[in-house]
């Protein structure tokens, strides 16, 4: 599937987000262990958290979907049952790493596979933790399928992070519920909390260092959850709308919580003109309306501790970084060279295809910004990230930007061509 965009001289309109994907895998997964029946509004469409539910139908979970809400009948911890076949992951990533804790516990054995995409991406950083508890997980190279063996018995450690992955945290959490005694992670630099506050886990900073604990056997009671808006999806029309002349767009009921919305500061660094309102909150996580109009835009320097909070938005953080005026440099972000694609690879490759000056380097980028860009083919690299970005970025490219295998941008947005054609008027 291609996509041919024009420079846009307006960008106007209220975006239609999809709901958020991290607290959908979570929300539909606590769900499943919860003993009872709990409802989910507004469940995502998109591919990566329907992955996650075809795993917990697998797994014995009945859910149904009925005017926007989705009902799941809890299981509790004890009642899974053993899948016929392997587990598709599909592509997402969240859906193999948190199932992954969950399962390492099991009384059975199960089968974690993926697309290709996800099959070339990193399971040691799980494996490791995990085994460590007294589950046993084989790997294939490094990499799924992953197999998990049935009827070990595990137990509560303290493990620290080596690098920053709400994954991998939420994944030994999630293996807590099944160990013995109390298991505990350590962050030095802070991940995104979705999990600690929908298991309502108290937390501890001493000494820069961030505690999380669960103990073993909790048990988790049904609820209904309400999925905000996507702020990762949101991030691509903060940019349009910055970049793109005139207009203005609305983005109702974005989530805010403030581990995802690193993003949100820097591009307000840059010159951004954003404005919050009506904050609230559902089911412990803020949500606002946001407002977006042009402003002109410069360059900044991005690096760790931020990175673990943006890390999904720096496609979109480089497209903006590519229209503003001065130097943007992007440091520790090697972790995306381990996504949908490498991302730092695919980034400064369809910049440069679009005559900005781009320099690659091991764990980020440097972006001279304010030359002006010209429509090109680019590729999404089978990225849904990559895809969108490309797609903002063809908005205020001279003449036609085409970017080829646009159409995983339903992994997570799948309505994301309609809503930027609607709003540019193109």
């Amino acid at each position: 599937m291609k996509r041919t965009l024009r420079p846009a001289p307006t960008l106007l309109g209220h975006i239609e987000l999809p709901p958020d994907k991290s607290v959908a895998h979570r929300a539909a997964i606590l769900a499943a262990l919860a003993e009872g029946s709990s409802q989910i509004v507004n469940y995502p469409a998109s591919e990566d958290p329907r992955s996650t539910l075809a795993c917990l139908r697998a797994l014995g979970v009945e859910m149904e979907e009925r005017e926007g809400i989705l009902y799941v009948e809890g299981r509790g911890l004890e009642g899974l049952t053993p899948p016929r076949a392997p587990l598709d992951c599909g592509n997402s990533g969240t859906t193999m790493r948190l199932l992954a804790g969950v399962l390492a516990g099991q009384p059975f054995d199960v089968v974690l596979t993926g697309d290709a995409s996800l099959r070339r991406r990193p399971m040691t950083r799980i494996a490791e933790p995990l085994e460590a508890m007294g589950a046993g997980v084989t790997l294939t190279e490094g990499h799924a399928p992953i197999r998990l063996e049935g009827g070990r018995r595990l137990h509560g450690i303290t493990y620290r992070l080596p690098v920053a992955s709400a994954q991998v945290k939420s994944c030994v959490l999630l293996a807590g519920l099944f160990a013995e005694g109390t298991t505990t992670v350590v962050e030095s630099i802070p991940s995104r909390d979705h999990t600690e506050r929908m298991l309502g886990l108290d937390t501890f900073e001493t000494g820069g260092l961030r505690r999380l604990s669960v103990t073993g056997g909790r048990r988790i009671a049904p609820r209904t959850w309400a999925v905000p808006r996507d702020f990762s999806a949101a991030a691509f029309f903060l940019v349009a709308a910055s970049i793109v002349p005139l207009g203005e767009v609305r983005l109702p009921g974005v989530g805010l919580n403030p581990s995802r919305t690193a993003f949100l500061n820097v591009l307000r660094a840059m010159g951004a003109h954003v404005e919050v309102h009506h904050e609230r909150e559902h089911g412990g996580e803020p949500m606002a309306d946001l407002v977006v109009r042009p402003a002109p835009l410069h360059g900044v320097t991005v690096g760790n501790p931020l990175i673990p909070n943006l890390i999904d938005e720096i496609p979109a953080l480089a497209v903006a970084a590519a229209c503003a005026e001065g130097r943007t440099e992007i440091r520790d972000a090697a972790e995306l060279r381990v996504k949908e694609t490498d991302r730092l690879a695919a980034l400064a490759a369809n910049l440069r295809a679009l005559g900005a000056h781009v320099e690659e380097r091991p764990d980020g980028l440097v972006i001279e910004g304010g030359r002006p860009l010209h429509g090109a083919t680019v590729d999404s690299f089978g990225d849904h990230r990559i895809a969108m970005a490309m797609g903002v970025a063809g908005l205020v490219a001279e003449g036609e930007t085409t970017v080829t295998n646009a159409g995983c941008a339903r992994v997570s947005f799948p309505g994301f061509w309609k809503e930027l054609k609607r709003a540019a008027g193109i």
